[in-house]
């Protein structure tokens, strides 16, 4: 959906500055030199060497999507990267035909230079912001470059080619529990430094939820891969009260950028607009990259406090969407 604001300035204006910002955001990163980031390859060869880093084992056609490629443009880029003795790959025990990217003891030594580089860079900008403004800039980039998203050619074509659609699962499958428990723990534990408290406390919960579907106005969706779940969402709620809550969304780190995401929260969202007048989710301060998908799709922040249950002080947040057919309260 687009986001509807007054604006402070013409539309026009607002789009010559993009614009102007874009390109000098290119230039000053370096993107118009034939290298990047201290390295001899070229933009589109360090963005592959960083996203098979990210990803040991991804697949070429994954990495296409991540990198907005075309399968012909990645093939050529990833033999070269082969051939440098960048990467190698693997036969992929599930499917005969494809193969799956590792970097190599090379590879890895040149990400950890591109990384250092990258870091160096982008640190010496921030030191020229005040924190605040730094989680401004954190914030907005993530919802323009989301917004930018929707309009690439290569994932409305995956969209309308039902990919996504055929991986996500509607209720409970064997293992998900774990596999969803799972995803919160390792991501929670980077970002949070939650522990064995929270993955229990997960797991526990969403067992105690699956055990009673299907019930009236709750559900849960999956997005599987090869039998296991790598992205979860739930619609939870009191009918009487006309108010869901929305539960357990993550997404594993293999599939960023791929739209599984967004797709679990538009049927989450249609679900919830079905049976309940308002949605609302309980997320902490700091994970911009749900913070701007949920802004996106009518969520505004409703609340926040200090939160002290999860091992160690955190800011909740609680964000509220009202069902755009129920009218106002």
């Amino acid at each position: 959906m687009d986001l509807i604001d007054i604006p402070s300035q013409s539309r026009d204006k607002t789009i010559q500055d993009l614009r102007e910002f874009s390109r000098k955001l290119v230039r000053e990163l370096g993107f118009m030199r034939t290298s990047l980031a201290g390295s001899d390859l070229a933009p589109s060869a360090v963005h592959a060497i960083i996203e098979i880093g990210l990803q040991p084992g991804i697949q070429a056609r994954d990495l296409a999507a991540i990198l907005r490629l075309d399968k012909s443009n990645t093939s050529r880029q990833v033999a070269k990267l082969e051939s440098a003795g960048l990467l190698t790959r693997e036969a992929d025990a599930g499917d005969a035909r494809s193969s799956r990217l590792y970097l190599s003891g090379a590879g890895r030594e040149l990400r950890e230079r591109i990384d250092q580089f990258a870091t160096d860079q982008v640190s010496r900008a921030l030191r020229r912001l005040a924190p605040a403004d730094q989680e401004s800039l954190i914030r907005f980039l993530s919802l323009y470059a989301d917004a930018l998203s929707k309009e690439n050619p290569n994932t409305a074509q995956a969209a309308e080619a039902g990919g996504i659609g055929q991986g996500i699962q509607e209720g409970y499958v064997p293992g998900c529990i774990g596999d969803v428990a799972s995803l919160h723990a390792r991501y929670h534990a980077q970002a949070s430094g939650f522990g064995v408290y929270f993955e229990r406390k997960v797991a526990t919960e969403l067992a105690e939820f699956a055990e009673g579907l299907p019930a009236a106005g709750k559900n849960l969706w999956l997005y599987l891969d090869g039998g296991r779940a790598l992205a979860s969402i739930v619609v939870d709620g009191d009918l009487a009260a006309r108010q869901a809550h929305l539960r357990w969304f993550i997404v594993d780190e293999s599939l960023r950028g791929m739209g599984v995401g967004r797709a679990l929260l538009e049927r989450a969202l249609a679900f919830a607009d079905a049976h309940y007048d308002e949605t609302y989710l309980w997320t902490f301060k700091g994970l911009d990259a749900a913070r701007h998908l949920y802004e996106a799709a009518g969520f505004g922040l409703a609340e926040a406090s200090e939160g002290r249950q999860w091992g160690r002080v955190v800011t909740e947040q609680r964000f509220v969407r009202r069902n755009p057919e129920a009218g106002p309260r």
